[in-house]
């Protein structure tokens, strides 16, 4: 997928109705994984999230939770030992009104009401 196609998956991504178990997956969708690989995820094949969340090694350690507990699943999947072991470049929480993620390496982090996740990263 090139930027623009990302760009719009993540847009109509923002303007559906939040699906807390779904989100994950669409999420990582919107980027270019291909069914295959969120199959192997969804089976736990290779998500090796340690807190309920998806794990995807040398990607990213994404969680939706409960809400009010974004900053605080936040911190917890930059914490936790599978994200390190993984070598997961981003975080990313949401609990469907908000969305925290963070890039690893920079330390470089968005915060932003969910609807506007999209304009997060322009």
């Amino acid at each position: 997928m090139n930027a623009v196609e990302i760009e719009q998956a993540i847009t109509d991504l923002a303007s559906q109705p939040f699906d807390r178990v779904e989100f994950p997956y669409a999420f990582l969708q919107a980027f270019g994984n291909k069914e295959t690989t969120l199959k192997r995820l969804r089976s736990g094949a290779t998500n090796k999230s340690d807190l309920g969340g998806i794990l995807q090694t040398s990607n990213i350690h994404l969680a939706v939770c409960e809400p009010g507990k974004v900053t605080e699943t936040l911190a917890a999947l930059k914490a936790s030992p599978a994200t390190a072991r993984a070598k997961a470049k981003y975080v990313l929480a949401t609990d469907g009104e908000t969305l925290e993620a963070e890039e690893l390496e920079s330390g470089e982090t968005v915060a932003c009401d969910y609807p506007q996740f999209p304009d997060c990263w322009r």
